[in-house]
């Protein structure tokens, strides 16, 4: 299925510009992006610098801001020539067809890797995501993740009750949950539980 930010290759051939994007395998980024700029292709990969601490030392390292992607614009039509590039698993598309990302999403994130000190990976998240607290006094507890002006707030709730609480979190201390299902509770959807006097 197509979403509203990606184009067909057929609207690219009418002269849309945009990227497209590779899947290259686990920590092959770096081979892959050589080995298609050397082939001529203009290549985009966005990196980013994390310090890195062992037990005798400190290291600042260069990874992938998005691990297994690397983004290449135009040249699509080689695709055999892409495809066989050390490193590269393939295009990312849908039914077949390569997929266009606009020139403004790549064009925000070398804006932000130009402009920003720290800049960093981030899970994919969107609000009403079931999450789980990954550190923190938190850790473990799951909920809603809902957003309250600028802060993120981690909803529980009790079923039971039909109540809920929010606390506030940083969306960095959240990865994405599978949703529990709640089975054998023996609730009827006509149960309505009054508070107690």
């Amino acid at each position: 299925m197509l979403t509203s930010n990606t184009k067909l290759l057929e609207d690219y051939r009418k002269g849309s510009a945009g990227w497209f994007a590779i899947h290259t395998k686990y920590q092959h980024e770096d081979l892959a992006a050589q080995s298609l700029a050397y082939k001529g292709f203009e290549v985009f990969l966005p990196q980013y610098t994390s310090v890195r601490q062992w037990s005798d030392r400190t290291k600042e390292l260069c990874a992938p801001l998005f691990p297994c992607y690397l983004f290449l614009r135009e040249g699509v039509e080689h695709q055999l020539n892409i495809l066989t590039t050390p490193g590269v698993q393939g295009l990312v598309g849908f039914a077949g067809v390569p997929a266009i990302i606009p020139d403004v999403e790549i064009e925000a994130v070398r804006r932000i890797i130009a402009r920003c000190a720290h800049v960093e990976p981030h899970p994919f998240l969107r609000c009403g995501d079931w999450v789980r607290v990954k550190c923190g006094p938190l850790e473990g507890i799951e909920g809603i993740l809902v957003r309250n002006k600028k802060q993120f707030r981690l909803v529980l709730s009790v079923e039971l009750v039909q109540k809920s609480a929010a606390v506030e979190v940083d969306a960095w201390m959240v990865e994405r949950a599978p949703r529990p299902e709640w089975s054998g509770t023996g609730r009827s959807s006509t149960f309505n539980p009054r508070p107690c006097a």
